[in-house]
């Protein structure tokens, strides 16, 4: 027997200890807390079931980057996460907590050992659910795409206990995106700001309802025509929502007065092919007759532009400060 098999058995032993301690604990008479028999809890409804949220809790754990960073951007301080790819913006958050594995494949031995007493994450982990809902208190969330970060945001906040704390969040995002409004004035109007993300193997424009889209609709930037397409059409399309490949011929719907563009993968190797792919698409004549390259105007931003929460949302509109108001 492999060690890998070992440790299966091993959690699933500790764990089906864990669940035999809260049978005997409520047949004993004696009160214990967990999602179906806590005092001091709210029950709340989520993609896998309903579960009791304790009215307090200290020793939160996150399954994936993305509820990390609704979590802190709540105000809320975990003790660990599963750590996502392309979260370069939440780097120095993830570096001051435990690390308990990857998106998609959390180590719950270790979340275990931590004895949290609230654990959070995507649908996506709906295979650790079951598993994880024995070590503690557990809630997983779904949305269709990324674009829907808000209501996404706001509801985990909410069955938390925190919507007050992310209304504030909005309050101030809605803020700045105001400024930046103002400080743009009528050159908002004159103004098509283009997307494009460089993959291994495809070059994409991401749609009005993409994250980043949100973000730019909520700025009040337009969009060339080819990425003005909303998300219940773009799925009709392209069988996506949020983006869609071009070829190389129609490199013109990448066009516009601006463009942000950016790569980024899960991992190193594939990130390096798509910057080598990047290298030859600007030696591409048809590349070069864009309006936007020919002006100097092709921005190369980091990976939060595909991310999906209030501080990589911030950390666009840090960019569109950048690149779009100063220069002026």
């Amino acid at each position: 027997m492999n060690l890998r098999v070992l440790k299966q058995w091993a959690i699933k032993l500790v764990l089906a200890l864990v669940t035999l301690g809260l049978v005997v604990a409520c047949q004993g008479g004696e009160s214990t807390v967990d999602q179906s028999t806590a005092v001091d809890c709210t029950e709340v409804e989520h993609a896998a079931g309903t579960t009791c949220v304790p009215e307090t809790y200290e020793r939160l754990v996150t399954l994936d980057g993305v509820t990390f960073e609704y979590a802190i951007a709540s105000g809320l301080s975990p003790i660990a996460t599963a750590m996502g790819g392309l979260m370069d913006h939440m780097a120095e958050q993830m570096a001051q907590v435990e690390n308990v594995g990857l998106t998609g494949e959390p180590n719950l031995e270790q979340v275990l050992a931590l004895k949290p007493d609230l654990i959070v994450g995507l649908n996506d982990n709906q295979a650790a659910y079951a598993q994880a809902a024995q070590i503690a208190p557990t809630l997983m969330f779904s949305f269709e795409h990324s674009g829907q970060w808000k209501t996404l945001f706001q509801q985990m906040a909410a069955a938390l206990g925190q919507a007050d704390a992310a209304q504030q969040t909005m309050a101030d995002y809605d803020a700045r995106t105001a400024d930046f409004k103002a400080q743009m004035g009528d050159r908002l109007n004159d103004l098509r700001v283009s997307v494009v993300r460089i993959y291994p193997d495809t070059i994409n424009l991401y749609l009005r309802d993409s994250f980043a889209g949100t973000v730019l609709q909520d700025a009040g930037l337009a969009r060339p025509t080819a990425q003005d397409i909303g998300a219940d059409k773009a799925a009709a399309l392209f069988d996506n929502p949020i983006q869609t490949s071009i070829s190389r011929e129609l490199l013109g719907q990448a066009d516009g007065d601006v463009i942000f563009l950016w790569m980024g993968e899960n991992t190193p190797e594939a990130t390096a092919t798509a910057k080598q792919k990047l290298e030859a698409l600007r030696q591409d004549p048809l590349w070069r007759q864009l309006k936007a390259v020919q002006a100097g105007r092709v921005y190369t931003v980091p990976s939060y532009w595909i991310g999906s929460g209030p501080i990589a949302a911030n950390a666009i509109l840090d960019d569109l400060f950048k690149y779009l108001v100063e220069p002026a």
